[in-house]
């Protein structure tokens, strides 16, 4: 009889650990809003700075450039690094090749 006991209350264990539990989920918060694009406008000024294209890139050159182009930051993208996605419209991207040339200059 105690054989019988402990199958039952093993299945009443293992049927009760399967029940669903009244659990009511904390409401949630609404996505933020998704970032702006300008549309097409040159928010970090790199229309200002495209005759850097083709020098070799230093510290200083990357100031004047920030300076001339009024961008609120400057992000020097090199080969193999890896970079965050988000887009700022007043960072200057300023991308150069193995070598430190400049091959593109934009936003974002």
């Amino acid at each position: 009889m105690s054989i019988k006991l402990c199958l039952s209350f093993t299945s009443l264990l293992l049927l009760t650990a399967c029940a669903p539990m009244n659990q009511t989920n904390p409401p949630r918060e609404p996505a933020p809003q998704p970032p702006r694009v300008s549309s097409g406008e040159d928010a970090c000024g790199a229309n200002r700075v495209q005759d850097r294209v083709g020098r070799r890139y230093d510290e200083a050159l990357g100031e004047s450039m920030r300076d001339q182009s009024s961008a609120g930051a400057l992000r020097v993208m090199r080969p193999g690094y890896a970079y965050t996605l988000d887009y700022r419209e007043d960072r200057l991207n300023v991308r150069v090749n193995e070598n430190e040339e400049i091959t593109d200059i934009g936003c974002g």
